[in-house]
């Protein structure tokens, strides 16, 4: 997102929470529950140039929406359980389901403690590369390249291209323009090869941010044994699912599940979309997720969970903790549905 749009979203939520029109929505938008959706849960970093910093919350703050969601009289449920309330048809209380993507450590060392805290169950996506300290996670690497140089290079579709990266301001709109050309890129190997192409000549190491970063198996498995965490799976490498071929798609969300199954004895039968929006994973990726028989499927198209959604238990909406927004007025606008019942054209489903 824009940091115009940033700024456009921020005011949409202080005007909904300052008028407490979230407040009057609620009933109309808020649904029979929601999907919350986080990547990390850290202390804040002082560093000026963060472009990731949407993906990360305080443990504070994650506290204080947890709270806020027991207080709310919301059930914290299992995804196993919102199934069963979806197919069941049992809307007699509202719930909230909790999702972390990708298996990060401090999803055992800061988050977990909270929702043991609270008694709060919750599931991990786990993409099996990242845990065997073998996978890419190539936004942060695209980070540590622009933040660490001054004057940053790319090989794009054939051509060299550089570009000045001196200040905070020049950092932001130089990782802007190449992620946004990385997403434009028509294959996932394109995008991989770019990425590690840059990586090479600024002498960043892309696989030591899964080492640094991620649960390794065994971590994972200490996890696993604690009857509040369901373990679901997120592909194998991360990619764009979109971007690769039908076999590969099918191989991508077999063998991940395969792989954790082996290593924590339980087959996953919830998964994520990497990326997950629109451009990221659609109808066919739905399609072959239902044909592989698992049980739900999330995307991070924003929205609440309706009643209706119990025909598209595989393109399931989150809302996104997100680490620009972060005070409890902002996670109340987001819980009353009223956020994304505008972002959506009040629409319930966004299933296309």
């Amino acid at each position: 997102m824009s940091s115009l749009r940033y700024k456009l979203f921020r005011t949409a939520l202080e005007a909904l929470y300052f008028s407490g029109a979230y407040a009057v929505l609620r009933p109309l938008l808020g649904g029979v529950g929601a999907i919350l959706m986080l990547h990390h849960v850290r202390p804040g970093r002082s560093d000026r140039f963060q472009p990731n910093r949407l993906l990360e919350v305080t443990p504070s703050y994650f506290d204080d929406v947890i709270r806020k969601v027991r207080k709310s009289r919301v059930d914290i449920v299992s995804l196993d359980e919102a199934h069963r309330r979806l197919t069941e048809r049992d809307f007699s209380r509202r719930f909230v389901c909790i999702t972390f993507d990708d298996g990060y450590r401090d999803t055992l060392h800061h988050a977990y403690p909270i929702l043991k805290k609270h008694n709060a169950p919750f599931t991990v996506y786990v993409a099996t590369s990242f845990a065997d300290r073998v996978g890419e996670l190539w936004w942060l690497a695209l980070e540590a390249v622009v933040a660490r140089n001054d004057l940053v290079g790319a090989r794009i579709e054939g051509r060299d291209y550089w570009f000045e990266a001196r200040t905070v301001q020049e950092k932001r709109a130089v990782f802007d323009h190449i992620y946004g050309c990385l997403r434009a890129l028509k294959t996932e190997d394109a995008l991989r090869q770019v990425v590690r192409d840059m990586a090479s000549r600024h002498r960043v190491d892309v696989v030591s941010f899964c080492r640094d970063l991620c649960m390794d198996w065994q971590e994972l498995a200490e996890l696993a044994r604690d009857p509040l965490v369901t373990i679901g799976a997120h592909t194998v490498n991360h990619p764009i699912l979109a971007k690769i071929t039908d076999n590969a798609v099918r191989a991508e969300l077999e063998n991940s599940r395969a792989v954790i199954e082996a290593a924590t004895g339980t087959r996953p039968q919830h998964f994520a979309y990497p990326v997950g929006d629109r451009t990221a994973a659609g109808p066919r990726e739905f399609q072959i997720a239902a044909e592989l028989g698992y049980k739900t499927a999330v995307t991070t198209r924003p929205g609440m969970i309706f009643p209706e959604h119990a025909g598209h238990l595989l393109a399931l909406p989150r809302l996104s903790l997100n680490g620009e927004f972060q005070h409890l007025r902002h996670a109340k606008v987001l819980l009353s549905g009223a956020a994304t019942g505008l972002w959506n054209g009040f629409r319930k489903l966004n299933v296309a």
